[in-house]
């Protein structure tokens, strides 16, 4: 998959240069407010005012001494056991919603139906076959965009949905106290509220994580939500016992050097494992392009006859080269090479 283009480092051009089209009166301006699902235009206000040269883009490089570590399968690294049931609490809470994408059906098979070049869980001589609904949706062509954080209950709603439906999502982190992405939601939007999306495919741009999830389903699945997603209050309180193992967690920002590039993960929802690692993007403010990947994808498949297996997470680093599992090491790497002081 070719990389998504360069974004310029610390610079208005890191973002999609969107305005919410309402006049200029008290009363518009409320409306706009109020308002959960606008269009968005271009702004070219910047490259009218702007008339000093871009800032140069810093050079990144990987640690020194850095060498990616061999993939190892469900293997917890020394100290990370507490992490990762933390992070793994979600999973009964939401009925595993996250981990499985639309209309996702298993069975067990002999081994012999299912060609060795082709992703499958094996259990001996059976494999497990499995099959979804998502080839019969419609994919968008450009990267739905999200403006989030990882500790709110209503924004993992949302990442839960972009799970059910496979979907590709470029993520501006927006920690507290981050000073690049939730001055930009309130300037596109008018609110400092999330999560936040722009479809540059069809032009929306909405707050409210209901009327996201629903919008998504109607425009890129069956029209369907689930029943974990689609229970009003029950969802939202479900969703807030989730962060509770690993509470504060992927929430306030750490000081950090924002990349012209988008980092690429694989990853869905409802590994404990990736959310180990999104926790440490979200933190450190670095926008990364996500590749949906729960069970049913079929990215599983895209994903082993280019590696020639399937792991999540999965990171790919246009900015220094990078590519590398296992969670615990993309964490290290992660803050050793864009945190502003790395040993803390």
């Amino acid at each position: 998959m070719a990389p998504p283009a360069a974004l310029h480092h610390r610079t208005p051009l890191l973002l999609p240069r969107r305005t919410v089209a309402l006049g200029a009166t008290a009363t518009a301006r409320a409306a706009r407010a109020a308002s959960l699902a606008v269009r968005a235009q271009p702004d070219t206000t910047a490259a009218a005012v702007s008339t000093t040269a871009p800032e140069p883009t810093p050079e990144f490089k990987p640690p020194p001494g850095f060498k990616a570590p061999e993939p190892k399968r469900f293997e917890v690294k020394s100290g990370q056991l507490g992490s990762v049931l933390g992070a793994s609490l979600a999973i009964p809470l939401r009925l595993g919603t996250g981990v499985f994408v639309l209309g996702y059906s298993p069975s067990l098979v002999s081994a012999s139906e299912i060609p060795s070049d082709q992703y499958a869980l094996e259990f001996g001589a059976w494999k497990v076959k499995e099959e979804s609904k998502i080839g019969q949706c419609k994919r968008p062509e450009k990267p739905i965009e999200i403006y989030e954080f990882e500790g709110c209950p209503f924004c993992r709603k949302v990442r839960e949905m972009v799970t059910v439906l496979d979907l590709d999502v470029l993520f501006y982190p927006c920690p507290k106290k981050g000073p690049t992405f939730r001055p930009k939601v309130l300037e596109m939007g008018g609110k400092k509220q999330f999560p936040y999306m722009v479809d540059p495919n069809t032009g929306v741009a909405m707050y409210e994580s209901d009327d996201i999830i629903k919008y998504l389903a109607d425009t890129y699945g069956d029209g369907t939500v689930p029943i974990m997603l689609s229970l009003g209050l029950l969802t939202a309180i479900t969703a807030g016992l989730a962060t509770l193992g690993r509470i504060g967690k992927g929430n306030s920002y750490i000081a950090s050097k924002v990349p012209p590039q988008p980092i690429e993960i694989w990853a869905y929802e409802g590994s404990p494992f990736c959310k180990l690692v999104r926790e440490t993007l979200v933190e450190l403010e670095l926008p990364h392009l996500l590749h949906s990947c729960a069970r049913g994808s079929p990215k599983r498949q895209e994903f082993f006859k280019k590696k020639g297996l399937f792991q999540a997470p999965y990171i790919e680093d246009p900015n220094t080269g990078v590519q590398m599992f296992e969670s615990a090491e993309i964490i290290d790497y992660l803050k050793a090479t864009y945190a502003l002081y790395p040993s803390s």
